[in-house]
């Protein structure tokens, strides 16, 4: 989400178009961090700097110490420096007179306005900032600001220090829902503590100020109205001091307590927050902020960090390029936050008081849904699930309370900010990459009612079904809603992510339901321009396109959003006329990362996943070396450091992390993983499981991105995803990297990472099911006791019907069983080799090829599969040997699955029939709907290309037409997306070229069929033959 130039409403805000911007030059000096001890800023080299950085000792054994919070502190990504903890409900944070929305602090600035206790890293409006506490020396001044110089300012994860010019040190550090500050003034009777109570960034009202005692202040104020909209929250503090105050007033919306120094002059306050009551803002600083020890409990908040940062060890390595991993993972796990008390009581989004759901530890809020899918909510997931887990819950809580998930919430309230559905792909990220410690069956319940019910989240649901498409002439209602283009692209990935997670759970209705509405993204995509544009209710586009504005799009053009199916990459690509094409439109769209002139905008959420595209085409060495170029121009270990984009909740800091482990999850709803080339020697994943994924970079270094080779587990390893299971099971990935590219590595078509299609026109179930030996018909090629790791025996066992039997024989040649290959170990070609089950790796000791006499011949070896000795014995473990035939080398595999052929049945009328008039073969013979009557004219085959066959041609629309009252004929089967067809859930058949349908004009028999806007009537349903 990017920053509107201007504190406007929300409508203008989400409205303008973005500010297109070249890339300002990272120079002058940066600040880089000392240990947390010394609180000492040196002056480092400009990111410009020619001198090659020194290398960085490895391995990293304290991750915070590294972490630089003033990275993206300038240039709009509105981060903040302060203290704070993981997820924590406190930060406590400078701000400065320029005030960036959410951090509240430019690095530019040279004064203070005050230390607020709540800020949100990188948002596009305005937001927190709530109670400003200021430390001030004489004359009390609520307007007041204290100026300062960065060399005496420092910060670290956990804890902030600053030596204001007015001779007052502040020191910040924070538990989750506590703050601690050491404040150090000089020696006076007049040392003032100003609350600035109507000082949050979007303002505040109902403000309180109470003097407790003399030793405790508590008060209140209510805030919100995030980018306009209005919803609101209210904040409680309670805040006690070492020693008691000398005197207090209250002047409107401010209040100050003052203290004599003259006798010591170091004051330490501690402060509780709370979003229930005041109450629970005492009960939460008891709790958590027992002692008066700042040193410890920055101490501990230090500890914490290492505990979560530590899930991703990495070594060797710049220095600055582990400040910048370690920093962008810090910003990656700062959000969402815990909302609830330690009580467990919590204010919900229904405007009540609630308790934390059994077997969670706490509520979460702060959900900037539209960017974190992409990329925050995956990390998360992987190194905090306890957390991403309590957070989904938290989600599924607030649906409950409004009957709609949160889009972008702040504390209790939603914004209907930015476009989409992005719940479904968080709960689905967050549940594939192992956060699953909620209540899945009612979140998928609650996804499928929000994606087929009307409700404010989805605005235009009702164009999904007819036209297919949001049309630039629809009409919307509430909500915020903008950008028909992008939302339906948006609403395309929700849903696919809704198909996955309804898989993941056993729900194979909805998921092929939401999988097949997925592709509904086809409605957007001009064939004769190669772009998604505006188009009419009526399936006319609309006049004078531009790629390069922004009309109907979302903060970007549609040189960007036409990239934007993560899920069907390889869809898009045969869309817009082959892996060349799409090749050429992102040699060009990313020729530049700033977002001017059509190209992509790499700072900001709708172009992250553009740079993975290559790895689909066969080209993944582009992808190498276009995600270094964007990781050495985007990120430098400066203020400036994460350049022209937000933070947004860590959603770009998430990208960063992933990138430099040398991967992407581009899928949304699943664990897929699209492969780059790590940055790093080593890294070291601690996994929801508990076991662990080690990324080997060998011969890592700036200039050395091009992957050579790479191996799983010591096996080779030459596709552009990461191994099935890989982030559940562990292992180890090992690359060897290069200066130059190696053009070949993973350029297969079957090395490159899933898409996704939707049931298309299916071609039928692969040959699936049990491998019987030609020793015992009764005996079964086998999985040791069902296992999923890799090296697990594959033997003969008595049959049984269970999964570990289930084998499917696939198009790659590899025989495939719980979602893994049949192995020669070690890629063994000697007699006697064993076999095994292994992560499918695309070599040629995983596949094989019938011979004679029902023989699998591995290719590798150019052995036969074979039972020692033709045993019964169940356990006995599978070899390879020379091929001699006879019962022992002879393997009966599952029956060819029948062709789906038939006749393709009308909806129009009874008993009618699509029909290839007089059953003629010439191209352009009319295709006619006519009386079932089991002919030749109406037998058609669904065939594996999307084709409809019948009479040996193919179903057509004439010239490739795209308008409404294209005439559909019978022509010589040609490859074209004229000629591919999509069949929806509702019964559509929707042409891939123009996104019509098949429609009946009339039941008049002889009726030529035509392609329409489809609109969900009765003329548009056709069954398909079984």
């Amino acid at each position: 989400m990017r920053s509107p130039s201007t504190g406007a409403g929300r409508a203008a805000a989400r409205r303008c178009p973005p500010r297109w911007r070249r890339l300002a030059a990272l120079t002058g000096a940066g600040a880089g961090l000392a240990l947390i001890a010394t609180f000492a800023m040196p002056v480092q080299a400009s990111a410009g700097s020619a001198r090659p950085a020194e290398r960085a000792a490895a391995p990293v054994t304290d991750p915070a110490a590294l972490v630089n919070p003033f990275i993206g502190t300038s240039n709009d990504a509105n981060d903040f420096p302060g203290a704070d903890m993981p997820f924590g409900m406190v930060q406590w944070s400078p701000d400065t007179p320029s005030r960036p929305p959410g951090g509240g602090y430019e690095y530019k600035d040279s004064s203070i306005t005050g230390f607020s206790l709540t800020h949100i890293a990188g948002p596009g409006c305005g937001a927190a900032g709530d109670i400003p506490v200021l430390p001030t020396v004489g004359a009390v001044d609520y307007a007041a600001k204290d100026s300062f110089s960065h060399s005496a300012e420092s910060a670290t994860a956990g804890a902030y220090k600053v030596a204001l010019d007015n001779k007052v040190t502040t020191e910040l550090t924070a538990t989750t829902r506590s703050g601690m500050a050491r404040f150090t003034f000089p020696s006076t009777t007049q040392a003032n503590l100003l609350f600035k109570l109507g000082g949050s960034q979007n303002g505040g009202s109902n403000t309180r100020f109470t003097a407790v005692s003399a030793t405790e202040v508590s008060g209140q104020v209510t805030s919100g109205r995030f980018c306009g909209a209005g919803n609101t929250y209210t904040v409680y503090f309670d805040m006690v001091f070492d020693r008691p105050y000398t005197a207090q007033s209250t002047s409107g919306a401010n209040a100050r307590v003052t203290f004599d120094t003259t006798g010591g002059q170091v004051v330490r306050a501690k402060v509780g927050l709370s979003y229930v009551s005041g109450a629970g803002a005492v009960a939460n600083r008891t709790a958590e902020a027992p002692g008066w020890d700042f040193d410890a409990t920055r101490a501990a908040a230090h500890r914490a960090w290492n505990d979560a940062l530590g899930k991703i060890g990495i070594s060797g390595g710049t220095t600055d390029r582990q400040t910048l991993f370690y920093t962008a993972l810090y910003h990656s796990l700062l959000h969402p936050n815990v909302i609830s008390d330690t009580t467990g009581q919590y204010y919900g989004f229904d405007g009540r008081t609630h308790t934390v759901d059994p077997g969670h530890d706490a509520a979460y809020a702060n959900y900037s849904g539209w960017d974190i899918y992409r990329s925050q909510a995956q990390l998360e997931a992987l190194v905090s699930p306890e957390v991403a887990s309590d957070t989904a819950q938290s989600m599924l809580d607030d649906y409950r309370q409004t009957g709609v998930f949160p889009k972008w919430s702040e504390n209790n309230g939603e914004s209907y900010v930015m476009v989409g559905d992005p719940a479904a792909a968080i709960l689905a990220d967050y549940h594939a990459f192992g956060a699953r410690d909620f209540d899945t069956s009612a979140a998928l319940a609650g996804l499928v009612k929000q994606a087929s019910t009307a409700n404010n989240d989805r605005p235009g649901l009702n164009y999904l079904d007819a036209p297919g498409y949001l049309p630039h002439n629809g009409g919307y209602g509430c909500c915020n809603f903008y950008g028909p283009v992008a939302t339906t692209l948006e609403y395309a990935t929700a849903d696919f992510a809704l198909s996955a997670f309804a898989g993941a759970l056993g729900d194979t209705a909805n998921q092929r339901t939401y999988a097949d509405r997925a592709q509904d993204w086809r409605g957007t995509l001009d064939p004769a321009s190669g772009f998604v544009q505006p188009r009419n209710a009526d399936g006319t586009w609309t006049a004078g396109f531009d790629p390069t504005s922004g009309t109907d799009m979302v903060e970007a053009d549609s040189w960007i959003y036409t990239g934007m199916v993560p899920f069907d990459v390889a869809g898009l690509a045969a869309a817009k006329g082959g892996d060349a094409v799409m090749s050429d439109y992102l040699d060009t769209v990313l020729r530049s990362y700033t977002g001017a002139n059509g190209y992509a905008w790499v700072g900001n959420e709708p172009s992250i996943e553009l740079p993975w595209e290559y790895d689909y085409l066969g080209e993944p060495y582009k992808t190498q070396s276009t995600v270094r170029a964007i990781q050495d121009q985007i990120w430098a270990n400066t203020p400036a450091g994460l350049a022209d984009g937000n933070d947004d909740l860590g959603a770009m800091s998430a990208w960063y992390v992933w990138s430099a482990l040398g991967m992407f999850p581009m899928t949304p709803g699943t664990d897929d993983l699209a492969l780059g080339s790590p940055l790093f020697p080593q890294a070291v994943l601690t996994l929801p499981s508990g076991r662990t994924l080690t990324i080997n970079g060998e011969g890592a270094a700036d200039d050395a991105p091009y992957v050579q080779s790479a191996s799983f587990d010591g096996a080779a390893w030459n596709n552009a995803y990461a191994p099935t299971n890989a982030l559940s099971d562990g292992g180890t990935l090992t690359y060897r990297l290069g200066t130059t590219a190696n053009t070949s590595w993973a350029s297969a078509a079957s090395a490159a990472p899933p898409s996704y299609h939707g049931s298309v026109l299916a071609p039928p179930d692969p040959r699936a099911g049990i491998v019987t030996s030609g020793v015992n018909a009764g005996t079964c090629l086998d999985v040791d006791h069902s296992g999923t790791a890799d090296g697990t025996a594959v033997q003969i066992h008595t049959c049984n019907s269970t999964y570990a039997q289930d084998w499917t024989v696939a198009g790659d040649g590899t025989l495939r069983a719980l979602g893994k290959c049949l192995d020669v170990a070690n890629s063994g070609t000697a007699n006697g080799t064993t076999v095994r089950l292994w992560t499918c790796n695309g070599t040629g000791a995983q596949t094989w090829s019938p011979g004679s006499g029902g023989t699998l011949v591995n290719t590798n070896s150019g052995r036969c599969l074979n039972d020692p000795n033709a045993s019964t014995a169940d356990g006995t473990r599978l070899e390879i040997r020379d091929c001699a035939g006879g019962t022992a080398q002879k393997w009966n595999l599952p029956a060819a699955p029948r062709a789906r052929t038939g006749p393709v049945t009308a909806g129009a009328g009874q008993n009618l029939c699509l029909d290839d008039r007089s059953g003629a073969t010439a191209d352009g013979t009319p295709i006619q709907i006519r009386g079932c009557d089991g002919g030749e004219a109406q037998t058609v085959t669904v065939a594996a290309d999307s084709t409809l066959r019948l009479r040996g041609g193919c179903v057509d629309a004439a010239d490739s037409g795209t308008t409404e009252g294209t005439r559909v004929q019978l022509y010589t089967c040609n490859g074209t997306n004229a000629q591919q067809w999509r069949a929806t859930s509702a019964g559509r058949l929707v042409n891939t070229n123009s996104g019509l349908c098949l429609a009946a004009p009339s039941t008049t028999e002889g009726t030529q069929l035509q392609l329409r806007v489809c609109d969900g009537g009765a003329a548009q349903r056709w069954t398909l033959p079984a």
